[in-house]
């Protein structure tokens, strides 16, 4: 059984509070759901919203017309005189998603019609769809409770519609209300009333249940489920792509379209779009979600891949990761060194594990690109020639007017200067980086990611952790920094990212990321005059 996958992230999941899209970022998500990740169909708009909506909707319409992807883009609309279906024509959509009322609660109390008079009005939808070509598919709103307190009600409207031209019937758990009991007594129910109809579920996450909803309505007979990419939608969101497409292969052993390696991609690019960060602990996508903790685990792992199950980071496009910290052993650590191109005796191993476990009891958070510095302190090895430092940077902010950083740093022993404005303090420092290295022909890495962390509690000497992802030759790594001063904590990341990146011109043998955790030299500290001006 081949099961669709129909992805609303761009109207159901842009219902999440706070998130809006610009046009192009809806035309971006859309080619990678369609052409990379391969989901079977997209909703992209809610008719008649906004005119920005239109724009939107309009600019995939018309990318979607031109790769052959057209009857795979879909848009609500609404049971409203045509007025829907003139919009989606407009916009040159040939999909229509009918929101139709699937409880006699939200039919009475909100519409204020009869069954009769609004199974009249549907028709006129389809029929005027029909006139315009645009296919129709349709949504029976509150569904679910419809099921539950008025089951007649939805049945009279399925056995009023059934033969009309409809491509699928949609059952969403509007307000998610649904355990997989139910979900599974109440699709099987409509299947076993209508065979040979198309069936999709829409469930809501408000009980944490959305796939585990997803799964009894496949094995009761649906064949298509709504997703969102990172489960975005309104309160507590819809069934999230990832962890749907795992369900299906690995607990159902389903067929469906979608390329498992590009979850993890779509779901940053969602992320990045939407400004709604992946919890950590997010199954599949989360960042944390391949990386073991417990040393008994790496050990296990190292001998026979005892603790892993059939969610392999390579399926999505990742890498098992050993995470260092108070629950460490030498598996762990050693397979760190590994990925460092790091080898330590027995001895030196103890000493360093040792090290890493005092650490972690102080709630450090440790990195794979920290082990250089620890085995440098721990064993007096120095693995690390810092060829780069900053004798001193100024930068100020003033009302309605460009930020702008001055830099002095030095490079071999050679003292440059420049001074560059920027959209913000940190970004013109950056400019100025860059101007002294485009002056030297040497190339700089792409900011991918830029995270800050400021403890809770209110306070204004809290110290900041600022960690960036950089991206050079096709490969990612991290630099942080740990300072009072959030634009400090920047640099001193940037800092090490130039000195990594500067061992590699050179050829020096560097471990990669190891300059992600190291203490500016008491040289730097002297030497850095990092003034910060603020007036308004």
């Amino acid at each position: 059984m081949h099961i669709q996958i129909m992805d609303t992230t761009l109207r159901d999941g842009e219902q999440t509070s706070g998130v809006s899209y610009s046009p192009t970022e809806k035309l971006n998500i859309a080619k990678m759901l369609l052409e990379e990740v391969r989901v079977d169909r997209i909703e992209i708009a809610s008719a008649r919203i906004s005119e920005g909506e239109f724009e939107a909707a309009t600019k995939i319409l018309r990318w979607g017309a031109e790769n052959g992807h057209l009857d795979r883009i879909e848009i609500l609309g609404f049971v409203d005189e045509n007025r829907s279906l003139d919009w989606i024509d407009k916009a040159g959509g040939k999909v229509m998603n009918l929101l139709c009322k699937g409880s006699l609660k939200h039919l009475t109390g909100q519409l204020r019609k009869s069954p009769e008079q609004h199974i009249a009005d549907i028709r006129k939808s389809i029929a005027y769809a029909g006139k315009l070509g645009i296919k129709v598919n349709i949504y029976f709103e509150d569904w679910s409770n419809g099921m539950r307190h008025s089951p007649d009600y939805v049945f009279e409207l399925m056995n009023a519609l059934k033969d009309e031209d409809i491509v699928r019937f949609m059952l969403p758990d509007t307000l998610g209300v649904l355990n997989p009991d139910e979900a599974y007594r109440f699709v099987k129910q409509m299947v076993d009333a209508f065979p040979g109809k198309g069936f999709d579920l829409h469930t809501h996450n408000d009980y944490d249940l959305a796939v585990a909803n997803c799964f009894a309505g496949v094995k009761a007979g649906a064949t298509g489920l709504h997703v969102t990419v990172n489960g975005l939608g309104e309160r507590a969101g819809n069934a999230p792509l990832s962890s749907v497409v795992a369900m299906l292969k690995d607990h159902l052993k389903v067929k469906f379209s979608v390329d498992e390696t590009k979850l993890y991609s779509v779901s940053k690019l969602v992320e990045v779009f939407s400004g709604i960060s992946v919890p950590n602990n997010k199954p599949v996508i989360g960042e944390n979600v391949f990386t073991q903790t417990c040393g008994v685990h790496a050990d296990g792992d190292s001998k026979a891949n005892l603790y892993q199950n059939d969610l392999i980071p390579e399926r999505f496009g990742r890498t098992r990761k050993y995470a260092l910290g108070k629950t460490s052993g030498n598996a762990s650590i050693r397979k760190n060194l590994e990925e460092l191109g790091i080898e330590l005796d027995p001895e030196a191993l103890r000493k360093v594990t040792q090290r890493v476990v005092e650490l972690g009891d102080k709630k450090e958070n440790i990195t794979t690109e920290d082990l250089p510095y620890i085995i440098s302190d721990v064993l007096g090895r120095e693995l690390i020639q810092e060829k780069i430092k900053i004798r001193n940077y100024y930068s100020s902010h003033v009302y309605n007017l460009k930020p702008v950083a001055t830099l002095s740093i030095e490079i071999d022993g050679q003292v440059y200067e420049a001074t560059s404005t920027g959209d913000g303090q940190y970004d013109a420092f950056m400019q100025a980086v860059k101007s002294i290295y485009d002056r030297l022909g040497k190339r700089l890495p792409q900011l991918v990611d830029y995270k800050i962390s400021i403890p809770p509690g209110g306070r204004t000497d809290a110290f900041v952790e600022t960690i960036i992802t950089w991206e050079m030759d096709d490969r990612q790594f991290k630099t942080r920094g740990f300072e009072a001063d959030q634009q400090a904590a920047a640099i001193t990341a940037t800092l090490k990212m130039l000195n990594l990146i500067e061992g590699k011109m050179n050829g020096a043998v560097v471990p990669p990321g190891a300059f992600t955790e190291r203490s500016v030299s008491a040289e730097q500290s002297q030497t850095r005059a990092g003034t910060v001006h603020h007036n308004l």
